[in-house]
């Protein structure tokens, strides 16, 4: 009978759907977002660019703050809000090779996914605030380093995925693609709200268009600022 229901268990655990659209849509806009932003914060000729990434990131901030409520189950905040010990027990069993499987965010993926949205806010916050010439030089240095941080951050975060599909087996990178870990049949979401992540990448891809093609008052106004910096020169 144990023999039973153990096979009974290996066959219940299969590819089930546990990131709903939206969730995936975010996580490769603000991927992609941070890293054109900070590969764009050097350059006055590239100015507009990382202001227009910028706006991006808050914005998606935003609206995975809402869904971190709203949000299906595994996208809710509450289901990985973990305490300290957890987060101690979840490293120390890294050592041993054998960590437990969760499957939404583990205890240190739930804590880089916090560091990430406060570092990130942080950073949109301050960003603004200089772009608007408010607060002075300090907020600058605040925006720079809270962007290295995120960065750091962002570097101990992939590692750590790539650690944890090594143990699990498990191609975690794959699974923010397609939605799907591996897990119970009955533990996964019923439905993936593809209408709210067509919203949120046509709305992401609407403002960059209107950005670009200076419908937005934002691209333009660094259009003047650098024209009258270069006639200063001149």
């Amino acid at each position: 009978m144990n023999h039973d229901t153990t096979a009974s268990q290996e066959l219940s655990i299969r590819p089930v759907k546990i990131w709903d659209i939206p969730t995936r849509i975010f996580h490769w806009l603000l991927a992609f977002s941070f890293t054109a932003a900070y590969l764009t914060s050097e350059s006055e000729r590239y100015r507009d660019w990382h202001v227009m990434f910028g706006y991006t990131v808050a914005a998606l901030i935003v609206f995975r703050l809402i869904w971190g409520i709203a949000g299906t189950r595994y996208a809710r905040f509450s289901s990985f809000l973990f305490s300290p010990s957890r987060l101690l027990e979840y490293v120390q069993s890294l050592l041993t090779r054998s960590p437990k499987h969760y499957l939404g965010h583990n205890p240190a993926g739930a804590l880089a996914i916090f560091l990430l949205l406060g570092l990130a806010l942080v950073t949109a916050i301050s960003g603004f605030a200089t772009y608007q010439e408010i607060g002075g030089e300090w907020l600058e240095e605040l925006h720079e380093g809270s962007a290295a941080t995120m960065l750091a951050v962002v570097a101990v975060h992939v590692m750590g995925v790539m650690v944890s599909s090594l143990l699990h087996r498990e191609n975690l990178v794959r699974s923010m693609f397609s939605g799907n870990k591996s897990g119970p049949a009955d533990q996964a979401i019923r439905k993936t709200r593809p209408l709210v992540g067509i919203i949120l990448l046509v709305a992401v891809l609407g403002f960059w268009s209107a950005d670009r093609f200076g419908w937005l008052p934002l691209s333009s106004g660094v259009a003047v600022t650098q024209q009258h910096d270069r006639h200063e020169h001149d």
